[in-house]
C-alpha cells in the first residue's frame, strides 16, 4: 500500500552545510589578510609598549616599537598600518600647531616605518583632536567649531604627512570642503599619487570612548561633536556626504563606526561602487575583547564573525585592532 504522506521537498539546503569543504564551496564572501588595515597608537619615548586599559591587548608604542610592529605586520601579510598619536597636555594647544610639525609623532613614525619596511603602506589621520586643547577635530571660537579656518589647518597637516612619506591620508574631521582643499593642495605640491581615504560617513557615536583614552583625548574634550559628526538616525545623509567627497577627489570612502552601520556600508557600495571601507572602532573591539577575556563569548569566533560581516556588507577592507590576530588565524 502506498504511503499517503507527501514526499519531502527536493530542496534540502542542509546538504551544502554538511562538511567544512561543502561550506567553503558555498561561501558567498571571503576574508583575506589583504582586507586588513591595522590602527596603531604611537607615543613618545623609547622601547615602550604601554597597555591601553580600556582596549585589552592593545598598546601605545614608541616610535622604535612602531617600526617593529610594521615588520610584524609585513611578515603577517597586512598591507597597511594607520597611525594615531598619543599626545600629552604639553602638545595640546589652541593653535594646534603640532599637527603640522614635521617632527610630530605621526610623521616620525611614518619615516621610521618606511625606513624599516619600505613596502608597508602608511595611513595617517587628518584631524586636529590629538593636538587641540579642547579635544575637538577643529578650532573652537566662542563655543563654535569653525569650519573654514579648520580646513586651512587640515591642509597644512596633510601636506606635512605627505612630506613624511605617507601613502594614504584619512581625513576624519568631517569639516565641509576639506577633501577638495586637501586634494588641490596635494596636487599643487606634487603629491598626486597619495590616496585620500575619506571618513565620509562618520557618526557622532558612543563607540569611540576607548579610542579617546588611547590618544589622551578623554579629559581634553569639551562638549561633544554632534555639530560636525553625523546623526546616527540618518542614512540618506551618509550617501550625500559620500557623493560629495568622491566628487571633491576622494579615492575611497570610510564608514565609521562599523558594525552598527553595516546598512550604510551596503548602501554606499551599491550606490557608488567605489572602494569602501569600515572602521571597527575601539568600542566595538573592546566589547568583543573584554567579553572574551571574561569568558562570556568565544573571542576568536566573534572576531571572525564580526569581520566577515563587513565583507558581507560590501566593504573592500576594514580598519581593525584585530588585524594581527586575524592575520595569524588566516595563515
Amino acid at each position: 500500500m502506498k504511503s499517503s504522506s507527501a514526499p519531502f521537498p527536493a530542496a534540502r539546503p542542509r546538504r551544502m552545510r554538511r562538511t567544512p569543504g561543502l561550506r567553503a564551496l558555498g561561501a558567498e564572501n571571503a576574508l583575506s589578510v589583504g582586507d586588513l588595515i591595522w590602527p596603531v597608537f604611537v607615543r613618545d619615548g623609547e622601547n615602550i609598549s604601554e597597555p591601553v586599559t580600556s582596549m585589552p591587548g592593545v598598546n601605545r608604542l614608541s616610535v622604535d616599537r612602531v617600526a617593529e610592529a610594521a615588520r610584524e605586520a609585513a611578515d603577517l601579510g597586512i598591507p597597511a598600518i594607520c597611525l594615531f598619536p598619543y599626545s600629552g597636555p604639553e602638545k595640546r594647544t589652541a593653535d594646534c600647531a603640532e599637527a603640522w610639525n614635521p617632527e610630530n609623532l605621526s610623521n616620525r613614525a611614518t619615516r621610521a616605518i618606511k625606513a624599516a619596511v619600505p613596502d608597508m603602506m602608511v595611513m595617517a589621520d587628518v584631524a586636529l583632536d590629538p593636538y587641540s586643547d579642547t579635544g575637538h577635530d577643529g578650532f573652537v571660537r566662542d563655543g563654535v567649531i569653525v569650519n573654514d579656518e579648520t580646513v586651512e589647518a587640515l591642509v597644512k597637516q596633510a601636506l606635512a604627512q605627505a612630506e613624511a612619506g605617507v601613502d594614504i591620508i584619512g581625513p576624519s574631521d568631517m569639516m565641509d570642503g576639506r577633501i577638495g582643499a586637501i586634494r588641490t593642495a596635494l596636487e599643487r605640491a606634487g603629491h598626486q599619487d597619495i590616496i585620500l581615504l575619506s571618513y565620509a560617513a562618520k557618526y557622532a557615536s558612543a563607540f569611540y570612548g576607548p579610542f579617546r583614552d588611547a590618544v589622551g583625548a578623554s579629559g581634553a574634550l569639551k562638549g561633544d561633536k554632534r555639530t560636525y559628526q553625523m546623526d546616527p538616525a540618518n542614512s540618506d545623509e551618509a550617501l550625500r556626504m559620500i557623493a560629495r567627497d568622491l566628487a571633491e577627489g576622494a579615492d575611497a570612502v570610510m564608514v565609521k563606526p562599523g558594525m552598527p552601520y553595516l546598512d550604510i556600508c551596503r548602501r554606499a557600495k551599491d550606490t557608488f561602487a567605489a572602494p569602501t571601507y569600515a572602521y571597527q572602532v575601539s568600542g566595538e573591539y573592546a566589547m568583543i575583547a573584554a567579553a572574551a577575556q571574561n569568558g562570556w563569548i568565544d573571542g576568536e569566533r566573534a572576531m571572525q564573525e564580526s569581520l566577515m560581516a563587513f565583507k558581507r556588507a560590501g566593504c573592500d577592507g576594514v580598519l581593525t585592532y584585530f588585524a594581527p590576530a586575524m592575520a595569524r588565524l588566516l595563515r
